[in-house]
């Protein structure tokens, strides 16, 4: 049973910096694409960032330069260093997985699995 459990989030003044983590386990890490997705009170949910098999990251034109993701084989874990942080940050941030390379990294329904989340909430 695949699953995925984040955390590192919390309550940070602009211009912070947090580092999120997802820990995976049940299913062959290494060959998922992985996403980073946020969602704020009221608001869809976004992509974020999104890293292949390969390694390829993808983020979305809010968060570049800001954001990182990465993950680490080994430890079956999923990263995203996020730099820099803006009250528009403040949401929701959930890890996704799946097996079949999406046509659209940013979007949600391409991925399968979905850990709970882990809250980011920023001061100004």
């Amino acid at each position: 049973q695949a699953q995925l459990v984040e955390s590192g989030g919390g309550s940070v003044q602009a211009g912070g910096s947090l580092r999120l983590s997802c820990a995976a386990s049940g299913f062959t890490f290494s060959s998922y694409c992985m996403g980073w997705f946020r969602q704020a009170p009221g608001e869809e949910r976004e992509g974020v960032a999104a890293i292949d098999s390969d390694g390829r990251s993808t983020y979305a034109d809010s968060v570049k330069g800001r954001f990182t993701i990465s993950q680490d084989n080994a430890k079956n874990t999923l990263y995203l260093q996020v730099n820099s942080l803006k009250p528009g940050d403040a949401a929701m941030y959930y890890c996704a997985a799946d097996f079949i390379p999406p046509a659209r990294p940013m979007a949600p329904y391409e991925y399968r699995y979905w850990g709970q989340g882990t809250q980011v909430t920023v001061s100004s």
